[in-house]
């Protein structure tokens, strides 16, 4: 007779994380440990705990904290699902903020602005969801199936290169002539 031992797989987490970059490293390494219980492969959790810090970082930037608080000091909500599938599904609400959550083109030197791209390049699926209260919550599927899980390899083939502007009448020999 064998000895089957279960392991109890966390379905869901949610926390409350603080308005601003202090809350973001708690909540990483939470799901960090709840998804390795889970069994969860390290490539698939270093994607979704990325995810996360990006759609926090996002909230905090763009967005108001919950509740009554204008001023920068109050929450932002954090959870994240594990279902029985193997869906792992990441989400970030805040109280709503002057634009609406869309990847952005940056320029090559900006400091910023990336990080819908990344979730994009990362992410199986990803949305925004509205409600009546004025919040706004960011989701997104890291990944479906986690059995089968390993990172993506077209992923440098999803993450757009910027445009670098050619010089126009001149190659790169011409260049290197003038200067000598």
């Amino acid at each position: 007779m064998a000895l089957v031992v279960a392991q109890e797989v966390p379905t869901s987490s949610s926390m409350a994380v603080p308005h601003g970059p202090a809350g973001v490293g708690k909540a990483r390494h939470r799901m960090r440990d709840q998804l390795r219980t889970g069994g969860v492969s390290e490539s698939v959790i270093d994607d979704a705990v990325l995810i996360l810090s990006e759609l926090l970082s996002n909230a905090c930037r763009h967005g108001r904290p919950l509740g009554d608080g204008l001023a920068g000091d109050g929450d932002v909500r954090a959870a994240w699902r594990l279902d029985l599938t193997g869906r792992i599904t990441v989400e970030v609400t805040d109280g709503g903020g002057p634009t609406r959550p869309v990847p952005a083109t940056p320029s090559v030197t900006a400091r910023g602005g990336r990080g819908l791209n990344i979730i994009t390049a990362l992410a199986k699926d990803w949305g925004v969801r509205d409600d009546a209260r004025g919040e706004v919550t960011v989701w997104v599927v890291v990944q479906d199936d986690v059995a089968s899980a390993h990172r993506r390899d077209d992923f440098a083939t999803r993450v757009t290169a910027p445009v670098v502007p050619q010089l126009s009448g001149l190659d790169f020999a011409d260049v290197f002539d003038e200067a000598d």
